[in-house]
């Protein structure tokens, strides 16, 4: 475990490029952050950074994981967590990020001692295998187990009445499922009209629909991460579930002052070489032609990001933004991101 956090690398990436705040008055009232996106847009990495951010300045953050894959685990280079929280990272000035993997029989088991003083009848149960039947039959219990823990972990006092965590930042399923992962449990308390059961699904319904929360969502400047966050705004507006911010991850940043020109093949070779050779290197035809198209090909992408942005800022929502990491999704990245969330005002 990290002591301190290592200083951000110049990524040489231009991250203030977005029209509006990212992180508002509205994002520092809420406790809760659910992060998702589409698989493959490093929403796990995304998730970490924004702990590590919120957990500046001696504040205590919880990062929960529910897909039970272990990803926060890998990440921060620690052992597999177990059904508790763990300290896993400690932030800029003195602030920690514990983590939980949420594990569905595991909260069962607690949820049965809790509220039916079951709890060795329930390890009982587990042996015969009628928790995953349970779970099997009522698809949706497993859904209220796991927002249900989010939910005990953002209301939980201490000693002096204080919450226990400054926020919560979980890991959440993709945007294909986010919805009815948040919202299932309205169905869940149609379902059960009194009880406990009743009484926790309404519980994390009202925190799931209140400023208290706020769902985040990733995405590329690609086609397809594009359109399926656009949808989900969509569907998380229909359902009347808090939006926060739309995070641009692995943007590209423009290394050429006129990247229409670079893409449309516009570049002179002459005047690359003559450059190249004022830097005191000597180079071939051969290797301008290959700089030429790797300087068209830069240009394109930067051109084709710059028309995803655009789509995403058409959803009127807070954006940030995160540069494509050089040396991949290890520890020093996430930091590195934690920082530049930091300087785009990601703060609890």
């Amino acid at each position: 475990m990290p002591a301190v956090a290592p200083s951000s690398a110049d990524s040489g990436l231009p991250v203030a490029t977005l029209t509006r705040p990212g992180w508002t008055a509205a994002h520092r009232r809420a406790r809760l952050h659910v992060v998702s996106g589409k698989g493959g847009t490093g929403k796990t990495t995304v998730a970490a950074a924004m702990a590590l951010a919120l957990a500046v300045d001696g504040r205590r953050v919880l990062l929960i994981e529910v897909e039970e894959r272990q990803a926060i685990a890998r990440l921060f280079d620690v052992p597999p967590l177990p059904y508790e929280e763990r300290k896993i990272a400690i932030a800029t000035g003195g602030g920690e990020v514990r983590a939980l993997a949420v594990d569905v029989e595991a909260a069962l088991l607690e949820y049965f001692e809790m509220f039916y003083n079951l709890g060795f009848a329930a390890r009982s149960l587990r042996r015969m295998g009628a928790i995953e039947f349970a779970t099997t039959l009522a698809p949706g219990l497993r859904d209220v187990l796991l927002t249900g823990k989010a939910k005990e972990t953002v209301t939980r006092t201490g000693h002096d009445n204080r919450p226990v965590y400054d926020a919560v930042v979980m890991d959440a399923p993709p945007t294909g499922r986010i919805v009815d992962f948040l919202d299932v449990t309205v169905a869940m308390a149609s379902l059960a009209r009194r009880g406990p059961i009743h009484g926790q699904a309404d519980g994390v319904i009202r925190l799931l629909h209140s400023p208290d929360t706020m769902v985040h969502l990733v995405s590329l400047l690609e086609d397809m991460p594009v359109a399926e966050t656009l949808e989900a705004i969509e569907h998380l507006r229909a359902a009347d579930l808090p939006v926060g911010s739309i995070i641009v991850n692995a943007a590209t940043g423009s290394r050429l002052p006129e990247p229409a020109a670079a893409a449309a093949g516009r570049l002179d070779a002459d005047t690359v070489r003559d450059r190249i050779r004022a830097l005191g290197a000597d180079v071939g035809p051969a290797t301008v032609t290959g700089l030429l198209q790797e300087g068209r090909d830069h240009a394109v992408r930067v051109l084709d990001e710059a028309d995803c942005r655009r789509r995403l800022e058409g959803a009127a929502l807070p954006m940030l933004q995160l540069p494509r990491l050089a040396d991949g999704a290890d520890l020093g990245g996430v930091y590195e991101l934690a920082e530049l969330l930091a300087e785009q005002g990601v703060h609890a």
